[in-house]
């Protein structure tokens, strides 16, 4: 079932979400409704915040990926689309134990807040620590755009928002458009839920 995305402005989105047990109750559904709500959007990974549920669960599907970098960097660019290709997976009760490296820019952009694509700095590598959707608990380490894709979920289930780590003044700038966003006047091509729309 698609589930209606909640839009900027809600304020579920900037609450610390909270960790789940396996009794909750129709996790399995609520799994398989959010893959096929992440899928009629068009993104590669949704967060349980997002479709107006404050638990720590997001899941990625980033086959559909494609990424656009400069030419000269098209080896590695190879290399990572096919690290995507099959890169679909559950996080739940995720914590983030390390992040390193450099900070990197990178366009990103937000089924919550449609329209609007920024430049946001991130670390390249990450280690994390999650249960799958069996309750089989792994440890694993992440670089490049997979750890960005997760990096960028797991802020939603910290409460935190891409727009929330782009500059202050840019932010500033685009305060009208968000405010469009909040009231639901924008065209967008998939269901949403809007905090303010009257």
């Amino acid at each position: 079932m698609i589930l209606p995305i909640v839009a900027f402005g809600d304020p579920v989105l900037k609450k610390k979400a909270v960790d789940i047990t396996k009794d909750y109750p129709g996790l399995s559904t609520l799994i398989a409704n959010m893959f096929e709500t992440m899928q009629n959007a068009k993104g590669v990974g949704l967060a349980a915040p997002q479709i107006g549920l404050s638990i720590r669960l997001f899941i990625i599907d980033a086959s559909p990926y494609v990424i656009n970098e400069d030419d000269d960097e098209e080896e590695e660019e190879e290399e990572d689309t096919e690290n995507l290709k099959n890169f679909r997976k559950i996080f739940i009760n995720a914590q983030i134990l390390e992040q390193d490296g450099t900070e990197w820019k990178f366009n990103e952009g937000c089924l919550s807040i449609p329209t609007i694509r920024e430049d946001v700095e991130r670390k390249p590598n990450l280690k994390i620590r999650y249960v799958d959707e069996n309750f089989v608990q792994h440890e694993e380490e992440y670089s490049g755009v997979r750890a960005r894709i997760i990096q960028h979920e797991y802020d939603h289930i910290d409460g935190i928002l891409f727009t929330d780590r782009i500059n202050p003044l840019r932010k500033r700038l685009l305060k009208r458009k968000l405010n469009d966003i909040s009231k639901g006047a924008i065209d967008v091509k998939y269901k949403m839920k809007f905090p303010i729309k009257k």
